[in-house]
């Protein structure tokens, strides 16, 4: 007898991305996660004020604490942008968040140095979890025709985020009973919130990343490495002058307006990253190179508002100083993620944001440190001068790097 031919198998399709039948609405709410977790990321900052009254300790150990959260961050980044791009990009958000919420437990409670250290340690992992992994994840649900669109979506979501904890933070801690539970628990509803997001967010199967180990420096796919270069050297001076805002903001509040009150160590937060939002939509038309080089720019004018303000008391320099580091930060950032959205394929580039935020975090972390010991040996005055020389010298530096290389024409913002 003789058999039938058994019906070839059709071919398995990859699945389509996401973004290609998702609505408009699902990529500004895949931002949230990013934003909800931002805004811990910098709500302790008015808060400080009140933990060194109560528990004691110098500006270099409070510099010390923040940096803490760029330990964590660092190390979340060496392995939750390459875990995204291989499983998945909710299996690293889900506990990322989780994380966010045992640290609002943690930051509610807090009455040691250690227990702010730890709180701060867990930020930081779901940060550099979130911000390799969330920004992708962003860029997945908005589809390649709206790449853009992603990236600026994905850079406000961070820096309005970042603002509006400190804001919050001031303001809820000034106005209502037991400051630090109740800024915290405000914010446990808005991580609850961004959690139930994650769950539902319309993202693509894994594309199963680039192979290699799984604790790793990131890094971009070969011949890309210029676009990270250029990111990574703006970014890193923006980040870091923003760094130093949030360390040591409010001991130059208190040395030049002669006030410790939250609410005015929150706002100044939150117009340096409401100058970082603003900003970036003001230039997003422009193409990344331009816009990396008025990020520079921007940060060696931050960091000569900055020794004017200290050398001669001036509140307005500060706000000059506040509001330029603001702009620096925002346009290194959209200029970064702009290149690598339009030239890193989507399998690497959870990666490639994890890797640009490596070159940005780490000296945000160890500047301010150092500049905070500084400034306790040798007075706030000569610490900030030293750190805005450094600083400037690299925002230059930045800048002559992304003069020596050219444009992708692909690659606009």
């Amino acid at each position: 007898m003789r058999l039938a031919p058994v019906p070839a198998r059709p071919a398995r399709q990859a699945p389509a991305p996401a973004g290609a039948t998702a609505p408009g609405w699902w990529v500004w709410a895949a931002a949230w996660p990013v934003t909800a977790v931002f805004v811990l990321s910098n709500a302790a900052t008015p808060l400080y004020a009140l933990w060194q009254r109560d528990i004691g300790f110098s500006r270099g150990t409070l510099t010390l604490v923040f940096a803490c959260y760029i330990v964590g961050l660092i190390g979340s980044l060496l392995v939750s942008g390459i875990l995204s791009d291989r499983i998945g990009r909710r299996p690293v958000l889900v506990p990322a968040v989780l994380l966010a919420l045992v640290a609002c437990g943690i930051f509610a409670t807090a009455s040691s140095v250690a227990a702010l250290m730890a709180a701060r340690l867990l930020t930081g992992i779901a940060v550099g979890a979130v911000v390799s992994t969330g920004m992708a994840a962003v860029s997945d649900v908005a589809g390649p025709a709206r790449r853009s669109q992603a990236a600026l979506l994905a850079s406000t979501a961070m820096v309005l985020g970042a603002g509006l904890g400190p804001l919050l933070a001031g303001v809820l801690s000034e106005t209502l009973p037991a400051p630090t539970t109740t800024v915290f628990a405000v914010e446990a509803v808005l991580l609850v919130l961004a959690l139930a997001v994650v769950l539902r967010m319309p993202l693509p199967r894994p594309a199963g990343g680039s192979g290699g180990s799984w604790i790793r420096v990131p890094g971009v796919p070969r011949g890309r490495g210029g676009d990270l270069l250029r990111g990574v050297a703006v970014f890193a001076p923006g980040i870091t002058a923003t760094s130093f805002v949030l360390s040591l903001g409010p001991s130059l509040l208190s040395n030049l307006l002669d006030t410790t009150n939250r609410v005015v160590a929150g706002a100044m937060a939150f117009v340096m990253f409401l100058a970082a939002t603003g900003v970036q939509f003001a230039v997003r038309r422009l193409r990344p190179r331009n816009v990396l080089l008025a990020g520079a720019l921007s940060t060696v004018l931050a960091m000569a508002a900055l020794v004017a303000a200290v050398r001669l008391s001036s509140a307005g320099f500060l706000a000059a100083a506040v509001l330029l580091a603001g702009a620096g930060q925002g346009m290194g950032q959209l200029g970064g993620l702009s290149l690598l959205n339009s030239t890193i394929p989507a399998r690497r580039l959870a990666e490639a944001n994890a890797a640009m935020n490596v070159g940005g975090y780490v000296p945000a972390g160890t500047l301010p440190v150092a500049a905070g010991f500084l400034s306790d040996a040798v007075g706030l005055p000569t610490g900030a001068t030293v750190f805005a020389a450094v600083l400037a010298a690299a925002a230059v530096a930045g800048g002559l790097t992304v003069l020596a290389r050219r444009d992708r024409p692909s690659a606009t913002v």
